[in-house]
């Protein structure tokens, strides 16, 4: 398989997940199930959210045979870009709104999440490409 393809493989995930969290975004309590004490600690819900959104664009960046560094920082600012616009997408939401400290946690965990998969991954690739 070619890393191109391979990249494609692995983003299928990543959008998946970005689809989810724009539908519970389109959603004035999206969370009703959740116990209010936990509703409270939004900015570690948004942080995890977009830890899982930087560590599977990153786990597709490196899929391609992208670098380190690069996989890392470019799944940091796609993941939170994507949290900006969403932020942006809650202000049209009826009983949401935009708050800048929301988009920090999600920068936040995005940055977590990327990092964490791209050290996960890094002698996978490696080794992937001895074998080969």
């Amino acid at each position: 398989m070619t890393p191109r393809l391979r990249g494609a493989a692995f983003a299928a995930p990543a959008l998946l997940w970005a689809v989810v969290l724009f539908w519970e975004s389109s959603r004035a309590n999206p969370f009703p199930f959740l116990p209010e004490a936990l509703l409270s600690q939004d900015k570690l819900l948004h942080a995890g959210a977009y830890a899982v959104l930087g560590a599977l664009v990153a786990a597709a960046l490196r899929a391609t045979r992208l670098g380190l560094a690069r996989a890392l920082a470019l799944a940091t600012v796609v993941a939170a870009l994507y949290g900006a616009t969403d932020e942006w997408h809650q202000s049209f939401v009826p009983g949401r709104t935009a708050d800048p400290f929301d988009w920090a946690a999600d920068a936040i965990g995005a940055m977590a999440g990327a990092s964490a998969a791209v050290l996960a991954l890094r002698g996978r690739i490696a080794r992937a490409s001895i074998r080969a």
